[in-house]
């Protein structure tokens, strides 16, 4: 299918799996003057399989390996009934959950399921990880390549006493991708700015779990900060809330925030780079708002390697043949047209 997209900021043209040059015939032309078209986002950090259980937690706590000891024992009939869920439909919750909210790739902290060479909606970026110091019976990291691990999750001793454990065992450099750092101290967080290291910020899971976040030191200019959305276990809701109670800190600028669903993401998960021009993959989304104010009700369109897979409904009437294939969903408050199928044309 060929698809043009004429938004307010700019048009695009679409070819398949990719970005194409504008001209000749197309199958499919949107028009929508009130939007604008911009890269899809990428999410550093998620448990997809773990979106349906909702919150769960009484904290604050001193660290993350009590809160699992603590939901185990008080929410156990609730974290059973979740478990009723079938794997699939499980991890689909968590990507319709993240398409809403206007991301194309992103990273499930956890194995590598084969639901995601099947079918899936959103790309799942393959990058190495493992749990935490603390959980993980081993960890090691890849010879290359970003590997990502849960470090610091507390506001105790324990979770501060994890950055001298990576140095003692050779993984605080360039290639970690640290997720939270909430307990790292100020000798920590120098630290670990010296190592090149980059940082997951999942601000609204953090202070649900410890009622703070990760030290401003940490976050200001010499650290690559990612932004992720963690499940909804934790967190608020998606990456688009995340990014608000980001800017509501007041720690990055827009353009900061802007690049941590973006291009420093990218980079430091060696992802390509998210773009527009011609030959890009095509993952895009239409927007009503700026993004760093969004909300998933201002997501219009989601498209992933050139397959429109939520979309508005007067969005949606708009897409041709393709628009027959699928269904609706709501989330929340938002009603969108769903593509399931992964059907194009």
């Amino acid at each position: 299918m060929r698809m043009l997209i004429n938004a307010r900021n700019r048009s695009v043209a679409i070819e398949g799996e990719r970005i194409a040059k504008e001209g000749g015939r197309f199958d499919v032309v949107l028009n929508c003057p009130e939007l604008d078209v911009r890269p899809g986002l990428i999410n550093a950090h998620d448990h997809l399989h773990r979106n349906h259980y909702g919150r769960l937690g009484s904290g604050p706590y001193p660290n993350a390996y009590r809160w699992a000891d603590d939901i185990q024992v008080r929410y156990r009939r609730r974290i059973a009934n979740g478990r009723r869920l079938s794997r699939r439909d499980a991890l689909l919750a968590g990507a319709w959950k993240n398409l809403f909210a206007g991301v194309t790739t992103l990273v499930h902290h956890d194995a590598w399921e084969p639901d995601f060479e099947r079918d899936f909606p959103i790309r799942v970026a393959r990058v190495r990880s493992a749990d935490s110091l603390g959980m993980a019976e081993r960890v090691e990291a890849p010879s290359s390549g970003p590997f990502c691990l849960h470090v610091a999750e507390g506001v105790d001793g324990i979770a501060a006493a994890e950055v001298p454990a990576l140095i003692g065992r050779g993984l605080l450099n360039e290639r970690l991708v640290a997720v939270h750092g909430v307990g790292i101290d100020v000798a920590g967080a120098e630290t670990f700015q010296r190592s090149g290291a980059a940082l997951v910020w999942c601000p609204s899971s953090n202070q649900f779990l410890f009622g703070r976040t990760a030290p401003r030191t940490l976050l200001e200019d010499r650290t690559d900060v990612l932004l992720g959305s963690d499940s909804r276990l934790t967190a608020a809701g998606d990456l688009l809330d995340e990014i608000r109670a980001a800017r509501a800190v007041g720690v990055m600028d827009d353009e900061r925030l802007t690049d941590a669903v973006g291009v420093t993401c990218a980079r430091r998960l060696d992802l390509p780079e998210p773009s527009l021009e011609p030959g890009s993959k095509a993952d895009l989304i239409l927007l009503g708002r700026p993004l760093v104010g969004a909300r998933s009700d201002d997501v219009a369109l989601t498209i992933v390697a050139g397959v429109p897979r939520v979309a508005r409904p007067d969005i949606a009437s708009q897409l041709g043949s393709v628009t027959e294939h699928g269904t609706t969903m709501r989330l929340g408050s938002v009603l969108r047209w769903i593509n399931q199928q992964g059907i194009a044309a």
